[in-house]
């Protein structure tokens, strides 16, 4: 009888430790899934709706082609472009800001960002990334899906006829800014990058979903973190060490790349303290500013958010000097390095990279 009931026993504890394994991995999956908000609002202004795609998988956006360009065209509908050629002016091409939205958002949430870029000249592409807004699901989005999504972004830009590729910045917005500081060491031909709100360390990004999902730390925040890195196919080590901070200063090995990071004292989501993170390791020091409005989707209602962003990128973007030099192609790699590095396997060249440098060719000549 003993034996039957230590065999009873063990069957009903192995039982729910599979049940409690289970549902550790399905809240793990649930927070790995950003909810799907609908894109409800549109640009107030004539736009495009754009397509393209990232890891093979669809991405939908907007291209707004700049006011100046618009006014010249003296469109007659103020709806959708058929198509952005129909109204090119060939000897015109415009500055372009790519706006880069957070997790679990999409690229109608950062519409608050683009009417004073658009008064001020310039172009705007703005997209869902994927899991987000109308664009196609990936089964574990990241931080590294958000960075494979602006190089994608870029890939499609510098194609544009409307756009001068090398007049490019990006606006990233938390998560948004997180990706495009990851995609920093892959030579990102930007004239300067702006980030609002940005979390810098796996562990903030890690409590503010926490926080989002009502779940507990302890002891959750031992577990699942591991289920995420597995799902992703990233090494938990390797994120640790070629952090925002290792990103920011590798790409700036080679040029002095203008970022400008930006961070709301009244962010209760995505502490402050995280952009002073970065200010006490990166070298050279970076352009920050720290405003005062409360939540963390705010930032740009602080008049010094202006007043420090147009200046920053009529200086670094709309009035960049032609290129002297060639940028300099990351080095290529096979799928079982990128694999241990973390590096996404590109085609030689990359598309933006020879269009890029293509331009700068003819520059030095």
């Amino acid at each position: 009888m003993d034996k039957r009931y230590w065999l009873i026993g063990g069957v009903s504890g192995a039982v729910l430790a599979l049940a409690g394994t289970r549902m550790v991995w399905n809240t793990a999956v649930k927070a790995q899934t950003p909810k799907r908000i609908p894109v409800e609002r549109k640009p107030a202004m004539p736009y495009q709706d754009i397509e393209f795609l990232s890891d093979g998988l669809r991405i939908q956006g907007w291209f707004i082609p700049s006011k100046i360009q618009e006014d010249q065209q003296h469109p007659t509908d103020h709806n959708t472009i058929k198509d952005p050629t129909d109204h090119m002016d060939s000897t015109t091409s415009a500055p372009l800001m790519i706006i880069a939205h957070g997790w679990g958002s999409n690229r109608s949430r950062v519409l608050r960002y683009i009417e004073p870029l658009w008064e001020a000249g310039y172009a705007l592409l703005m997209y869902d990334a994927r899991s987000h807004g109308h664009s196609e699901p990936i089964e574990a989005p990241s931080a590294y899906t958000f960075r494979d999504d602006i190089l994608a972004a870029l890939d499609y830009a510098v194609h544009i006829p409307e756009i001068d590729p090398q007049r490019i910045g990006v606006l990233g917005h938390s998560m948004g800014g997180l990706g495009t500081i990851l995609s920093l060491p892959y030579g990102l031909p930007v004239r300067a990058v702006i980030t609002d709100s940005m979390p810098a360390q796996f562990e903030s990004v890690l409590e503010a979903e926490f926080k989002r999902r009502g779940l507990p730390l302890f002891p959750m925040a031992n577990i699942i973190p591991r289920i995420w890195f597995y799902r992703s196919h990233i090494s938990l080590k390797e994120y640790q060490q070629k952090n925002t901070v290792f990103s920011i200063n590798e790409a700036r090995k080679e040029a002095d790349l203008p970022i400008l990071m930006i961070h709301s004292r009244g962010d209760a989501f995505i502490p402050p303290t995280e952009l002073e993170f970065v200010m006490g390791q990166v070298t050279p020091p970076i352009e920050t500013l720290f405003v005062d409005t409360n939540g963390h989707s705010s930032s740009q209602k602080d008049p010094h958010f202006w007043a420090k962003v147009l200046p920053f990128l009529d200086e670094h973007v709309k009035h960049a000097q032609p290129r002297t030099k060639a940028i300099t192609q990351s080095p290529i790699v096979n799928k079982t390095t990128a694999k241990k590095m973390n590096i996404r396997v590109w085609k030689s060249p990359i598309s933006w990279l020879k269009s890029v440098n293509e331009k700068a060719s003819a520059t030095d000549n």
